[in-house]
């Protein structure tokens, strides 16, 4: 989050806490208070004889202490410096004032020359792309989504009054989520493109090819569903890559499924027959791939946690969570698209022959009637 004025992020922090939900926030403002800067007057430094170095190594007397040298303890693998300063008590700005340096006039109290001055404290300022920036980390209260934060806190800084030159950049997990959404959305597409060249070629049908590449869409809706039943929220990565495994599955079983099609209509069986003999053949494979993937997921979906050595079984174990979203998705689309396939498939392949029927016998009566016109031309 990109902030230009310091009162930005207080408004931004009062935001956050009307909005609720967000737990352990904290900024990288400055935090308030001052620090004291030496100045030396060099013109009497210069009329005393005195020495800047000499001067520097007094000061550092008083507060970190001249560095003698430095050793390496046995148990460490980092070196330990070694410095000489004053005692604790004798470590205070009052001691500045009573400090006597050697010079050529002898020993000269070093507030002669030296002027201690108090200041703001500025902290550190970070900087990208030569822009001031503050960032404010927060964490998410339990039983609350991240995106839903993110995208309340969006709303609520579009509708508030900020200076227009402020700009907002949500980063860590929100940035994560956008940079593995447009990823997966990105091998999504690429995993369908080359599968619809791989379709066309094999059925040299573009209808066909279409046909089993529509139910990776329909099968989302099964996606969704099984999200719903199993009460997950729709995860980016490990939906979208469910989404993406899911549809290897559908696509095997359509394509098996259309090639008996296609070949019992080779054999001279028309389409009506030729499709309820195909859901007839292909009912029993479709419906064990099903149920056997199903079947394996279940202990996904469930979050169970089954410990072999101290036989256990547990539901909701925190290795499991992480899995349970990847499985819903993945059950709960094949479950869906194994429907599809025996009922939906089939019934479009007929729609398609039919329409296809219905077209050739068109050209033929048009190409009948241009020869009739053309024979009739005396």
């Amino acid at each position: 989050m990109n902030l230009g004025e310091l009162p930005v992020v207080a408004q931004v922090r009062e935001l956050m806490q009307k909005i609720g939900g967000f737990a352990d926030s904290e900024d990288n403002r400055p935090l308030p208070g001052i620090e004291w800067r030496v100045e030396v007057d060099r013109e009497e430094t210069a009329r005393f004889g005195a020495d800047i170095a000499t001067l520097g190594n007094a000061i550092q007397m008083v507060t970190t202490g001249i560095k003698v040298s430095d050793y390496r303890p046995d148990d460490s693998d980092d070196e330990v410096d070694i410095r000489a300063r004053f005692t604790f008590p004798q470590r205070n700005l009052g001691q500045l004032d009573q400090l006597r340096v050697p010079t050529s006039n002898g020993m000269i109290p070093i507030s002669n020359f030296v002027t201690l001055k108090p200041s703001p404290r500025t902290g550190a300022l970070n900087r990208v792309d030569s822009r001031r920036v503050i960032t404010i980390q927060s964490d998410i209260a339990n039983g609350l989504l991240v995106d839903d934060q993110t995208r309340a806190l969006q709303k609520a800084l579009q509708e508030a009054e900020i200076d227009a030159a402020v700009e907002f950049r949500f980063k860590a997990e929100d940035a994560d989520q956008k940079e593995a959404g447009q990823f997966l959305a990105g091998a999504f597409l690429l995993a369908i493109l080359l599968m619809g060249i791989i379709l066309v070629t094999l059925f040299n049908s573009v209808y066909q090819a279409f046909l089993v590449l529509s139910v990776i869409i329909f099968s989302t809706a099964g996606v969704l569903i099984g999200l719903m039943v199993t009460a997950q929220p729709f995860g980016i990565v490990m939906v979208g890559l469910g989404i993406i495994a899911l549809d290897g599955i559908v696509v095997n079983n359509n394509i098996v499924l259309i090639d008996t099609y296609n070949g019992m209509r080779s054999g001279g069986m028309n389409g009506y027959a030729a499709a309820l003999e195909t859901g007839k053949l292909r009912a029993r494979p479709v419906f064990l791939t099903a149920f056997t993937t199903i079947l394996g997921l279940l202990p996904m979906v469930l979050a169970m946690n089954i410990d072999l050595i101290n036989r256990e079984i547990s539901f909701g174990a925190p290795s499991t969570q992480w899995w349970t979203q990847l499985a819903s998705a993945i059950a709960g689309g094949l479950a869906f698209a194994t429907i599809l396939t025996l009922v939906l498939t089939p019934a479009l392949l007929v729609l398609g022959d039919n329409v296809r029927q219905k077209v050739n016998g068109l050209r033929k009566r048009n190409l009948k009637v241009v020869e009739t016109e053309t024979l009739a031309i005396p």
